[in-house]
């Protein structure tokens, strides 16, 4: 993930130094059940396991691949290939040296070399399944993910198992899952896995501008990044999903799908996390496409020599990929599309999800498993009396949602 969460600790709002004085404790705070929008949704078991998201996870982020940038991505590429092919997958590109040949391989390219030749400095893989009806074949559903990461600095390997290699690990099971279906679905379904995304997401945005088909034949476009872990490593059993308030029907499709057992749905709007983009939505988003972002959140681990095999929560990677394996099979079978929405009202999920992670907080600080600073714990406390009294009142409009959007990056600013 190129910037997802990554605002640091040590970063601090001026204005949030005015809670240094106050001492707040949590004692008084009822914790309420606060995932009730998904309490009576369907759910079921997964259908995707621990051990198949396991060995892709362990190989990409293993020691042989050395952070998968440069020489090690190639590694990493010839695998994704090679599950891709496995899979029975057509290969989504044409070959301009071969003669057009079919490839799963887009070059990404980069300057001019000193002789003045081109060069290319990564490669976008892609596959994909035509649909099966000859009115909706045309139409296309991307599931993606970035398989490159930080490689290895000043010595130092970056495996990156969370940051990408869960993602990965969600297209290669998926691909597997549809590519098994008796009857193909009615929507082709490609599946991508990008190049130099850690660098201001140059594959995704060189895919955007040179798909193999008329861009506007993208209704859908599904992309995960860390689904491996849990946001500043909360006992959270949860994927934030983020872009459907962007398309018409999807988020009735997730609630008509549900979700599997052990895993809570978050919805959260796009734009809580900043107008930049933080993974490879962007292209996609400023297109006005569709899209949904899946995510776990960012960790201490972020970024760092510790994002390793060991610490992957593998049972949510495959629980998260059974969501988006559910998700992407109803939505190819509707009978209409997602259509973009651009502007977008304010969402009583969005509160529900901040009073839960609050809670959860409040929690974890009483438990002595979170320690929180005595300004902290007055923010906490405050946004989830707050929250919980938008609740109450049954309706949530653009100024509560001002200051939700205000205190959700606080929070991101100053605790994860």
């Amino acid at each position: 993930m190129a910037t997802f969460f990554s605002i640091r600790r040590h970063v601090l709002l001026s204005s949030f130094v005015v809670f240094s004085l106050a001492t707040v404790g949590f004692s008084s705070i009822a914790l309420a059940a606060d995932n009730q929008t998904e309490k009576h949704l369907p759910h079921w078991k997964g259908e995707i396991d621990e051990d198949q998201v396991r060995n892709h996870i362990e190989f990409l982020a293993g020691d042989q691949l050395k952070g998968r940038s440069g020489p090690s991505a190639r590694v990493a590429a010839k695998y994704i290939t090679y599950h891709f092919e496995k899979c029975g997958l057509q290969p989504l590109f044409t070959d301009a040296n071969n003669s057009g040949a079919a490839t799963f391989e887009q070059p990404i390219p980069g300057g001019r070399g000193e002789d003045g030749s081109s060069t290319i400095i990564g490669y976008n893989l892609g596959g994909w399944i035509p649909g099966s009806d000859p009115q909706l074949r045309d139409e296309i559903i991307i599931i993606s993910a970035h398989y490159d990461h930080l490689g290895k600095r000043n010595g130092v390997v970056f495996p990156g198992a969370d940051d990408n290699a869960s993602g990965v690990s969600m297209v290669l099971s998926v691909a597997k899952q549809i590519s098994e279906l008796k009857t193909r679905p009615k929507r082709s379904i490609v599946f991508i896995a990008f190049d130099l995304e850690e660098h201001m997401l140059w594959g995704s945005r060189w895919f955007a501008a040179h798909t193999p088909w008329p861009i506007e034949q993208v209704k859908l476009f599904i992309t995960a990044d860390m689904i491996g872990r849990s946001i500043g490593n909360l006992p959270l059993p949860c994927v934030f999903v983020m872009g459907s308030e962007h398309g018409t029907g999807l988020d009735e499709s997730i609630d008509t799908i549900g979700h599997p057992e052990g895993l809570e749905v978050a919805r959260l709007g796009i734009d809580l996390i900043g107008s930049l983009p933080r993974s490879d939505y962007g292209p996609f988003r400023d297109r006005e496409i569709p899209f949904l972002f899946f995510s776990t959140g960012e960790h201490p681990d972020y970024h760092s020599r510790r994002d390793t095999p060991e610490r992957i929560d593998y049972g949510k990677v495959a629980r998260v990929s059974s969501l988006v394996n559910r998700l992407t099979q109803h939505i190819a079978e509707q009978e209409t599309s997602p259509e973009w929405i651009g502007e977008t009202s304010p969402n009583m999920r969005e509160v529900y999800t901040l009073r839960r992670i609050t809670g959860i907080l409040i929690q974890q600080e009483e438990a002595e498993e979170y320690p929180l600073t005595n300004a902290q714990k007055l923010m906490i406390s405050q946004a989830h009396n707050k929250a919980g009294q938008i609740i109450e009142q049954g309706t949530f409009d653009e100024t509560e949602r001002s200051w939700l959007i205000r205190t959700a990056q606080l929070m991101l600013l100053s605790l994860f």
